[in-house]
């Protein structure tokens, strides 16, 4: 069962980080699962298909890149949807099925994220760090609003703004965190041997791949995403004739 949408909260660094772990640890398994399931196989055909050589095959190992990410992005944003009563209730193929319909968007919006952020660090940087901040809660709005890929922009950006420093601040905490875990199991990886460090590679990816949804996904949620819009007001009767005079 789904919960109803809490009212939009202040965002802290502290708050984020610790619903993101919070909800890791209460559900590793799916997680960890799903990801070793999407990446080894969109690692696996992909691969294959790069290795074929060719411009279509390699086109084709893209895309399989790109729909893969999406449906993970999707389903760990169900996820924290389906969690937030307090348990999960859907299945992992429940959370996957209701995360299909939104992939086609969610490359869309990807890719224009992608271009728009490389565009922006080419300038100096710091519109980069801006765009990715304002940006950050699009994917969640796709799938839990059903916003369009351009229209997912806005509506991060407009539930955003309010509290870009703290949001800023999260990803970067956040950011740090991956970096990190990727850097120790690569440390431990280097001085045994290039296929050691292939297998960390890998392990690293699986590892990370849900933190940074997670978190965006609870900061969707915490700055009011998924609420629904309110009613309109019903008109005004009028009022009833005046008697007539006497």
């Amino acid at each position: 069962m789904e919960a109803a949408p809490a009212p939009a909260k202040q965002i802290t660094v502290g708050g984020v980080v610790d619903e993101t772990f919070s909800i890791y640890g209460q559900n590793v398994a799916a997680l960890v699962g799903a990801a070793i399931v999407v990446f080894v196989i969109v690692g696996l055909v992909s691969g294959l298909l790069q290795n074929a050589g060719g411009v279509i095959l390699g086109l084709l190992a893209g895309i399989v890149r790109l729909v893969g990410y999406a449906l993970f992005t999707g389903f760990v944003v169900r996820l924290v949807q389906d969690v937030r009563d307090g348990r999960r209730d859907q299945t992992v193929g429940d959370l996957f099925s209701s995360a299909a319909p939104a992939i086609l968007s969610l490359i869309v919006f990807g890719i224009l994220w992608g271009i728009g952020v490389g565009i922006g660090f080419i300038l100096l940087i710091i519109p980069g760090l801006i765009l990715i901040t304002f940006w950050s809660v699009g994917a969640p709005a796709i799938v839990i609003e059903d916003a369009g890929p351009i229209e997912a922009f806005g509506r991060s950006w407009r539930l955003v703004r309010g509290d870009v420093w703290s949001v800023f601040a999260a990803l970067l905490v956040i950011l740090l965190i991956v970096i990190a875990i990727q850097f120790v199991l690569g440390a431990i990886a280097t001085p045994i041997s290039d296929g050691a460090t292939v297998v960390a590679a890998i392990i690293s990816t699986v590892i990370t791949a849900p933190i940074f949804a997670l978190a965006v996904s609870v900061m969707f949620f915490d700055l009011g995403g998924g609420r629904a819009a309110p009613a309109p007001a019903a008109p005004a009767e009028p009022p009833p004739p005046a008697a007539p005079a006497a």
